[in-house]
């Protein structure tokens, strides 16, 4: 049934094939293993996971270098609060319940899980705080970013740019992050933000909206 989907989904939309053909190669690959391998993390290492929601990365991480902090942005108000109560005894996490963009505001996130999204179009939404990156770096004193993931549905073409014009990309020396592709003109948006990354950064691998990774040049 959900290749089917997939299929009618396609038909309708053929702006959508470099998704579909770049997953299929995800897969067949198993690019998810690229999303589980940080042994080569240094000791003292600053992380920040960009769309938390419930652990399951900081975990994998916090597995392989055990000494390292991990800052994790999840503006979902129930996922912030679970990730509170899981690492509340754990001082190398930190949990702040807000997103990360250009400028200070509000976003109204349509909200379906881990799907929640400023983007796309759901029947349920909530009122999401977001804070200027800029002052994040600022405020925690983030001069070295060893690993950022970035998964925020729509959001990262708000945060990267905010980045790169910050001129905040060359203290993070490796980034991961999926971009989404809820309409065809965010091809032409992935595109803009490639070409800022490319300034400071050489693309590692790369899946076609579905995971990138980017890595200090």
């Amino acid at each position: 049934m959900a290749s089917l989907k997939r299929w009618l989904d396609r038909r309708r939309n053929p702006w959508k094939g470099v998704f579909f053909d770049a997953y299929r190669k995800f897969r067949a690959e198993n690019g998810q293993a690229k999303l589980r391998h940080y042994e080569d993390l240094p000791a003292g290492a600053v992380v920040l996971d960009i769309g938390g929601f419930r652990g399951e990365w900081c975990d994998i991480v916090l597995r392989q270098q055990p000494d390292c902090t991990i800052h994790i942005m999840e503006p979902h108000p129930i996922f912030a609060q679970t990730l509170r109560e899981k690492y509340q005894s754990d001082d190398r996490v930190f949990v702040h319940e807000f997103g990360l963009g250009m400028a200070t505001g509000t976003l109204q996130l349509s909200d379906e899980g881990d799907a929640s999204s400023a983007i796309a179009e759901h029947s349920r939404s909530f009122q999401a705080p977001i804070v200027p990156v800029a002052s994040f770096f600022k405020e925690h004193n983030l001069q070295e970013v060893a690993l950022a993931k970035v998964n925020i549905e729509g959001g990262e073409y708000d945060l990267l740019p905010a980045l790169i014009d910050a001129g905040l990309m060359p203290r993070i020396a490796r980034l991961q992050v999926q971009f989404h592709l809820f309409e065809p003109k965010l091809q032409q948006a992935r595109d803009a933000i490639l070409a800022g990354l490319a300034k400071s950064h050489k693309q590692a691998w790369c899946y076609t909206f579905v995971w990138e990774e980017w890595q200090r040049a």
